[in-house]
């Protein structure tokens, strides 16, 4: 039916111009024949036929790029009324409708797809960004981008540098195709993340996905797990050492039953003292690890942060006087209210209070300090001091059950109040620089 209409189109296009060459050369015969007044009617008449035809195909000619306008600007809005089918125009105008129906369902199907996977990849708990790789210009982030990185909107991947310099650079200097673990500040403190990054090439340019995934909660997990088997196996090797003290004590028991001379007296003081220096290694070793495997379930109560620091206080007092350290309790809102254990959590800051006066011995001013503070729905609780701070290879340890760098340490204190946070559904983290102190975070669920 189409190729019938432009067939009939062409014919007629074709008649008119061979109409119009034909009255060309009458118009010329008769001016030959000196009809002068007959020429010059059927040239008035040539003119105003021809002048309606051009005027008729510089009209369409003008709705095809007014068209071709919209197409560009991707504007399908318009609709074009048809009044006479059959002519021209009207066939012209069906055809842009028909158009403009097409792209509209286009559009209409593209829009579905994109608010779908803005659904798809706002449900994911990963953070992830996509943006140009030359210009740097952002063309999405999830709703976990925004929460966790704390980050709105984004035009540009360098606007992270106003909050997040290190996470810049990790993402711009990251390899792509492979993961790769990574430590940056969010919303919640710091946290491991799992970085992974691809990128492909369009007709617009070069562009890059980077996931983001905070695996903080899954370290803990894995932590965990590997505390309760570590202990585990700690247990079984403390009954193996037990086992030749007791052999070694019933051999000296059997030695006095049978009676002993001035000889022996050497051998069973030896003994003696073999059995008692093992026993109390071994006592103290138990008293450590027994500390971190009795934390149960926290029994939950309201506690105002006000008594908690008190209590503390007047408890750590006489050290803080003895060792001329200067200590602040720093608390804007005095009615902030923390749903804790109160032993557990007491018995925490405690641990961290006592390392934070270790580590402040050697300075000529040395200052401790405790903040409480309600932010972004956590009750947080800050233990500052500004000692000789930690490289980055101990902060990595430190939670670590039995790892210590004093010599008399026995590697519990942090390991146990990590414990009791994760018993809380809490975190606790570390910032601190060599040189100029260390920051102990402590995170609660309000």
């Amino acid at each position: 039916m189409t190729s019938n209409r432009m067939g009939r189109s062409g014919i007629f296009f074709f008649l008119k111009i061979v109409f119009l060459l034909l009255a060309a050369i009458c118009i010329a015969y008769l001016l030959f024949l000196k009809l002068y007044i007959y020429s010059s009617l059927l040239f008035v008449v040539w003119l105003f036929i021809g002048y309606g035809w051009f005027r008729a195909e510089r009209r369409l000619l003008g709705h095809v790029l007014d068209f071709a306008e919209a197409v560009r600007y991707r504007d399908f809005t318009r609709r074009f009324a048809v009044k006479q089918p059959e002519t021209m125009e009207g066939r012209l105008f069906s055809a842009f409708n028909q158009i403009n129906q097409v792209y509209k369902q286009i559009s209409i199907d593209k829009e579905i797809q994109h608010q779908y996977l803005n659904k798809v990849i706002n449900m994911l708990d990963s953070a992830i960004i996509f943006y140009q790789s030359d210009s740097g210009k952002v063309i999405w982030i999830n709703d976990a981008f925004k929460q966790l990185f704390q980050t709105p909107h984004l035009g540009n991947i360098r606007g992270l540098t106003k909050r997040h310099q290190e996470l810049y650079e990790k993402t711009i200097h990251m390899k792509l195709g492979t993961q790769q673990m990574e430590t940056a500040s969010s919303a919640v403190g710091k946290i491991k993340l799992l970085m992974h990054g691809s990128e492909f090439e369009t007709q617009e340019g070069t562009f890059r996905i980077v996931v983001y995934q905070n695996i903080n909660e899954a370290i803990d997990a894995t932590e965990t797990k590997a505390w309760q088997k570590l202990l585990r196996v700690l247990t079984h090797e403390i009954m193996n050492s037990i086992a030749p003290i007791s052999s070694l004590a019933e051999t000296l028991h059997e030695r006095l039953e049978k009676g002993y001379g001035e000889d022996d007296i050497d051998d069973l003081k030896v003994g003696i003292y073999t059995i008692k220096r093992r026993s109390e290694g071994l006592l103290q070793f138990a008293k450590s690890y027994r500390l971190i495997n009795r934390v149960d379930e926290p029994n939950l109560q309201e506690v105002q942060l006000k008594v908690l620091f008190e209590s503390i206080y007047q408890l750590l007092e006489p050290t803080l006087l003895q060792k001329s350290i200067e200590f602040d309790i720093i608390l804007k809102d005095t009615r902030l209210i923390l749903r804790a254990d109160i032993n557990l959590v007491e018995q925490a800051l405690i641990n961290l209070l006592l390392n934070a006066i270790e580590a402040v011995k050697d300075v000529a001013t040395p200052y401790i300090s405790i903040a409480g503070l309600h932010r972004d729905g956590y009750t947080v609780i800050k233990i500052q001091d500004n000692g000789c701070g930690m490289p980055g290879d101990i902060q990595e340890q430190i939670f670590t059950p039995f790892f210590t760098t004093k010599k008399s340490g026995s590697g519990v204190g942090l390991t146990l109040s990590k414990q009791i946070m994760l018993l809380h559904k809490g975190s606790l983290f570390v910032e601190s620089e060599e040189g100029r102190g260390s920051t102990f975070i402590l995170q609660f669920q309000a």
